[in-house]
């Protein structure tokens, strides 16, 4: 038996069509002998006929089988449009767009083959009846829609248990940051009383320290001024080193009070702290040492 390489579902409806266009075609054959029986019956009744009696009967026989093949063509046309919106109408249900190629419609191979399965299924002696012929409307996409259906929603719960397993492990997580961070607040609150007084006094000793230094070499360097004009360059120089010095001191104390604060993230915070103060005092004394340097020989 020739094959359309469709499944059985789809041959069937095939046959079923072909089977609809048979019968129509049937019908206007019988309607084109009709109307050359109806000819022969109503005008061939004399034995001879001239020229011009026999170009009217050709005409008029003419214009009958013109209307006839006209009026089939036209319904087999409209009838394809019918098939076609059937087609397209169940595959839009189910959000799905099919598409044509025209030009397979003059594909004298595949004309051929259908032509082959025509005749093979309609000459076979021992052909089974369909019985979907029986149906008078489209069957809905039993098979292929329903699979469809169930692949997406298969897809769709696959997709919610994993939004479910990401969720649950994303709260597990917020969980144990929340936990995390109330303990690494309550470490930094006890840290803070525990060592916010030597905090205070250390900052504020360094900083007054550093005032009297920057306030004795404004006033050294304005009294040596006016004495030694040819050091005003050098002592400019100094003194704005020693403001740089300042301001790194202050951004470098400014930091310790962020190692501070941050003493929950690192175990031997305190430790650093002590260092980097004991390092300061060291820079702050060898500061002091160098502007001694300027200062006036009583």
């Amino acid at each position: 038996m020739a094959e359309l390489g469709l499944n059985e579902h789809h041959q069937n409806e095939v046959i079923n069509y072909m089977r609809f266009a048979r019968s129509r075609r049937g019908l206007r054959l019988k309607t084109v002998d009709s109307c050359f029986q109806d000819l022969k019956e109503s005008r061939l009744v004399e034995e001879t006929f001239t020229v011009d009696e026999v170009s009217e009967v050709l005409s008029g026989l003419q214009a009958v089988v013109y209307s006839e093949v006209e009026s089939e063509l036209i319904n087999t046309a409209h009838t394809n449009v019918l098939l076609l919106r059937q087609l397209f109408s169940q595959a839009e249900k189910w959000y799905l767009k099919l598409q044509t190629d025209i030009s397979e419609l003059e594909n004298r191979e595949l004309l051929e083959q259908v032509a082959e399965f025509e005749k093979a299924e309609f000459t076979s002696s021992n052909k089974k009846p369909i019985l979907d012929t029986l149906k008078p409307k489209l069957a809905p996409l039993n098979e292929g829609g329903t699979e469809l259906l169930n692949k997406e929603i298969e897809r769709l719960q696959e997709e919610n248990e994993k939004l479910k397993s990401r969720l649950k492990t994303i709260e597990i997580q917020a969980t144990q940051a929340l936990d995390e961070k109330s303990k690494l607040e309550k470490a930094l609150q006890d840290l803070q009383l525990d060592q916010g007084n030597q905090k205070d006094f250390i900052k504020a000793q360094d900083l007054n320290d550093l005032e009297n230094t920057v306030a004795a070499l404004k006033s050294e360097f304005q009294k040596t001024l006016n004495d030694k004009t040819e050091n005003q360059k050098s002592l400019e120089e100094n003194l704005a080193t020693a403001k740089h010095d300042l301001l790194r001191v202050q951004e470098q104390l400014s930091m310790a009070e962020k190692e501070l604060d941050k003493k929950f993230q690192q175990t031997a915070a305190y430790r650093n702290m002590k260092e980097i103060l004991t390092r300061k005092n060291d820079q702050i004394k060898d500061l002091r040492r160098r502007l001694a340097k300027y200062e006036p020989e009583d």
